[in-house]
């Protein structure tokens, strides 16, 4: 083939490549807020305010985007719905759904399954406690790693590059007075969640609420996810029942890495 129409060939193909990078680029910055309007989304992105329009258009049309009576743009839904049903076709997604449901039916609280991502861990399964008072949070959340007990699990059992990349960025900002801002401080935590097979959070991202979560491993001994319980600090007796608490997370943990293949010393 001539060296111009393989030039020709790779430009046609380069042109779509880099439109479909810039509506997903659209669509990520609509995620990140409840509303955008054309020139917010201009200045964020650094693109022409007819090009963007052009691609609001595309996702409008595509059911992914809307647009409300003061010419604001949001994200609908079918982004979600979309996620959730390739949530579906997860091993890990359908090994862990029965039996996060049946540890919310035994401790009666909100149990969360997160996983790593970049910097964060990220919700990937939500079990509503039984209560009236429940837990804010949602499938999708990012929460930080070193003051959640899913993040510090996430970190404690991940190899040093993975561990090393995921907090090279991360400031240790305060949330509550209970926040560990201390790198040092950090550290021990997860030399200690090693040691003792879990974590907590206590009062440490949000005041009034404590965590404890286990590591879910997959066969090749690699950590893939956490799962966690969620208790209101009136309803969480440290009365010598933590370790009780721990031990009943850690079981549906190992249930859940035994069906990926896991296997304990």
């Amino acid at each position: 083939m001539a060296k111009s129409a393989k030039n020709a060939m790779k430009r046609s193909s380069a042109a779509p490549v880099s439109a479909a990078l810039r509506v997903l680029s659209v669509l990520e910055a609509l995620s990140r807020e409840s509303s955008m309007s054309l020139e917010d989304l201009s200045k964020k992105l650094k693109l022409a305010k007819p090009t963007i329009y052009r691609f609001l258009l595309t996702l409008q049309n595509s059911g992914y985007a809307r647009r409300d009576e003061n010419e604001r743009w949001a994200m609908t839904l079918k982004t979600f719905n979309v996620g959730s049903r390739a949530l579906d076709h997860l091993d890990l997604y359908k090994a862990a759904r029965p039996i996060a449901e049946e540890l919310a039916s035994v401790l009666g609280e909100t149990v969360h399954m997160g996983v790593l991502e970049g910097d964060a861990a990220v919700y990937v399964l939500k079990i509503e406690s039984k209560y009236t008072l429940r837990m804010y949070s949602r499938i999708g959340r990012r929460i930080p790693l070193y003051c959640t007990a899913i993040g510090k699990i996430l970190v404690a059992y991940s190899d040093i590059a993975e561990r090393n990349a995921a907090l090279a960025g991360v400031k240790l900002v305060a949330f509550t007075p209970h926040t560990i801002t201390s790198r040092a401080k950090f550290d021990a935590e997860l030399k200690r969640i090693t040691t003792q097979g879990y974590a907590r959070d206590a009062e440490e991202h949000e005041e009034g609420i404590a965590c404890i979560a286990a590591p879910i491993f997959d066969r090749d001994r690699k950590i893939v996810a956490a799962i966690s319980a969620s208790w209101p600090l009136f309803r969480y007796d440290t009365a010598g029942t933590e370790q009780k608490k721990a031990s009943t997370i850690m079981a549906a943990a190992e249930q859940i890495s035994t069906i990926l293949g896991y296997e304990a010393d």
